[in-house]
């Protein structure tokens, strides 16, 4: 009858359905198996590569005091923009042999460039993916060209000295040979560290000829962990003492807290790691004597910070440790974004390249909202480190 037919549609529509919806549901069931797996993969790979590090019995570069000077830091007769160019293209070659020395699967890939404008070249040494790097960069530029007004705005609003010797209202040329080197451990407990050392020269425009208006040296170098190592800091900030005092005792306290100032969150109310030494407009004493101090203490960041990530690089670590490195080094990019003066100057440049400026930036990093590490975790501990500034060298 027609009764027993819709009823028997009815069934049959049903089952139909049913057999739809457990075929949904298995299909979901199968996806939720496979996201599992690959979590458990995930979880399983995190710090894996640790069995496959290992240190080397001697790191090269450690011992810069020892060894015979090249001819650049002699040869006084050389114009000193020339030889700071030769000083950051061998220290440039220094740092990626130190840090080559610990991984075992990746090599710096070198990408010289030109710019645009033909004022200038760089050298960009990349490592990105390894064992016991995730990101590192060491870069070298050698440019020239005319001061952007923001620039020159810059440097006369920060130092009363440049603003009294540079007019708001005249234009200048400029040269600068510096290295910058950020590199981004792998492990949460090798910790992040930063180097930039440079020299300066304005000139009126035009008048290259008659030498430099004004011209000095600016660097320095900071450590930024994720967790707090008292001896591994105290590691880092004696060795900068000790190249500081080799020529001016009063170098390593004022930089240390100039340091401290600079490389500060004020959105976050904390430092970005627990300090170094950072100076600029350094031009206190003559040319011949600067240049002897910003060689020794680039050469001593190898002594300073590479030992502590061959120390720290195959520790055991989980989930835990990944999410606070990540959220620290978001903290990381909020203060080279919002704060850097050389990544201002750099963008403010014409013609600038915005891969070399961004190569500090972490391949990776976590933003959480309202992120709070438990009381007296050693999170909180490395918290505290930054919200405070200590004397490391006692």
């Amino acid at each position: 009858s027609d009764r027993s037919r819709i009823w028997t549609g009815v069934q049959l529509g049903v089952l139909v359905t049913a057999s739809v919806g457990f075929g949904f549901w298995a299909a979901l069931q199968q996806e939720g198996e496979k996201k599992a797996a690959s979590a458990t993969e995930l979880d399983t790979s995190l710090g894996s590569e640790i069995s496959r590090l290992k240190a080397p019995s001697t790191i090269p570069y450690t011992d810069y005091e020892n060894e015979t000077k090249p001819s650049y830091y002699k040869d006084t007769t050389r114009p000193m923009h020339d030889r700071m160019e030769a000083f950051v293209l061998d220290l440039q070659d220094r740092l990626v042999a130190s840090l080559e020395s610990l991984e075992p699967s990746r090599r710096f890939v070198r990408d010289r460039w030109q710019r645009e404008d033909g004022n200038g070249y760089g050298i960009s040494c990349i490592l990105q993916d390894g064992e016991a790097y995730e990101k590192a960069g060491v870069n070298v530029s050698v440019i020239e060209g005319t001061l952007a007004p923001g620039q020159l705005r810059s440097m006369r609003e920060r130092n009363p000295h440049t603003a009294q010797k540079l007019s708001a209202t005249e234009e200048y040329d400029f040269r600068v040979a510096g290295v910058s080197v950020v590199v981004h451990p792998r492990n949460p407990y090798a910790p992040t560290a930063h180097k930039n050392y440079r020299r300066f020269e304005v000139y009126r425009k035009g008048e290259r000829e008659a030498g430099p208006v004004l011209a000095w040296f600016g660097g320095g170098a900071d450590l930024t962990p994720s967790y707090v190592f008292e001896e591994d800091i105290k590691h880092f900030h004696q060795t900068l003492k000790h190249a500081c005092d080799a020529h001016d005792k009063s170098y390593y306290p004022r930089f240390k807290e100039w340091c401290d100032k600079y490389f500060t969150n004020v959105h976050r109310h904390e430092t970005r790691g627990v300090g170094g030494i950072f100076f600029d407009d350094l031009e206190d004493k003559e040319p011949e004597e600067l240049f002897r101090f910003v060689y020794d203490a680039g050469n001593a960041f190898i002594a300073a910070y590479v030992p502590l990530v061959a120390k720290r690089m195959t520790m055991p670590y989980a989930l835990r440790e990944r999410n606070w490195q990540l959220i620290r080094r978001g903290h990381y990019a909020e203060f080279n974004l919002v704060y850097d003066r050389g990544t201002k100057f750099g963008l403010m440049t014409p013609g600038a390249r915005i891969e070399s400026i961004l190569m500090s930036l972490p391949l990776t990093a976590r933003w959480e909202y309202m992120n709070e590490p438990e009381r007296d975790s050693p999170e909180d501990k490395l918290l505290q480190a930054v919200r405070t500034t200590s004397d490391w060298t006692k």
